[in-house]
């Protein structure tokens, strides 16, 4: 799961340092930039609920294995792009295909792991996504200086094929027998209803508070490597040096979000979320009147970590208060609030 979300997230944040270089090309405003980054959104934030549902009737294995394939291939297709509409159409549809994965995974790790430990299992393999972010403009650069923006997107088709036949083969839908100890039986008859899951307070705090948290996130996941060579004058090597150093931290966070959460917050796991929020914030600010792109830098590498602690506990609590048989509705419920966001802070 940490190697998929891993690869999700390369695939997904290549855009955010090709997108000045693919600018150029077709030469777009930023508008026609902010509309190609928010474009992912839309697909994506269209399958979170099908996909959580297709999760909770056919299990993880087959919707996460046809999800990456799909992405994949959509993700060598925008390499062959030729017009702004063509790369939207293509963008969109790539955001349909990974649509899917967030709630698949969730609903893998509340069936193989107890409550007890589903902060530190959903931090780490959340701990991927800023480390997929940061890896993004590492594997850009060089391959832009040398071959050009398109084969940046042609890189990671063959890496995708090889772990969907990974994840096709590993990881199951149900747990082995001795590990069926630890969590309720999947054929137990479920004691709610999905619609009754989705209208649980918790969920709705979740979703509201990942809303406005998205806004900030993608805000700056999207245009960091951008605002580095076009604002603060940064050349193209030393700008993915420094757009990977928040990525680097994020997932620091990630990962000390979910093992804080179990170890201190069992049973209070929005505590860490408020505080992470707030000295993001805080750190956010500091990186904007920062007099420097150098310490612009070195304010948004706190405000990711901190961002990372509240995240895990926002992406950790839909599996803790969903019963199994509907943790896929219920993170794709939670999630599709949240990636609504996502498709505004790119445009404005």
């Amino acid at each position: 799961l940490f190697c998929c979300y891993l690869l999700c997230y390369m695939h997904r944040m290549v855009i955010a340092s090709a997108i000045p270089f693919i600018a150029r090309e077709f030469d777009l405003s930023p508008l026609a930039m902010g509309g190609v980054l928010s474009s992912f959104f839309v697909g994506y934030a269209l399958m979170q609920i099908p996909g959580g549902l297709l999760a909770d009737r056919f299990g993880p294995n087959r919707v996460m294995t046809l999800a990456i394939l799909c992405w994949s291939v959509f993700t060598a297709l925008t390499g062959m792009a030729s017009s702004l509409v063509m790369l939207l159409a293509i963008r969109v549809l790539f955001g349909l295909s990974e649509g899917p994965f967030p709630p698949t995974a969730s609903k893998t790790i509340a069936l193989w792991f107890p409550p007890r430990e589903v902060g530190r299992a959903n931090g780490l393999q959340l701990a991927a996504v800023n480390l997929g972010g940061a890896m993004a403009p590492l594997l850009v650069v060089p391959l832009i200086i040398v071959w050009g923006w398109r084969s940046v997107f042609f890189s990671l088709l063959l890496p995708g094929l090889l772990l969907a036949l990974m994840v096709r083969v590993y990881v199951k839908d149900v747990p082995p027998q001795g590990e069926l100890a630890q969590t309720p039986s999947a054929s137990a008859p479920p004691a709610v209803s999905v619609m009754q899951v989705l209208r649980m307070p918790a969920l709705a705090w979740c979703a509201v508070t990942l809303f406005f948290t998205n806004i900030a996130h993608w805000g700056l996941m999207n245009w960091l490597p951008t605002y580095l060579l076009e604002e603060r004058g940064f050349g193209i090597a030393r700008m993915g040096i420094f757009a990977s150093l928040p990525f680097f931290s994020g997932a620091i966070g990630y990962f000390l979000g979910g093992w804080i959460s179990d170890r201190y917050f069992e049973r209070r796991r929005h505590v860490p979320i408020l505080f992470g929020l707030l000295a993001s914030g805080a750190m956010t600010y500091l990186g904007a009147v920062a007099p420097s792109g150098e310490w612009a830098v070195a304010a948004l590498v706190p405000a990711f970590l901190f961002h990372s602690i509240a995240s895990a506990g926002l992406f950790t609590l839909p599996l803790i208060v969903a019963p199994q048989h509907a943790v896929g509705a219920a993170f794709g419920f939670v999630n599709t609030v949240g990636q609504v966001a996502a498709f505004i802070p790119p445009l404005v």
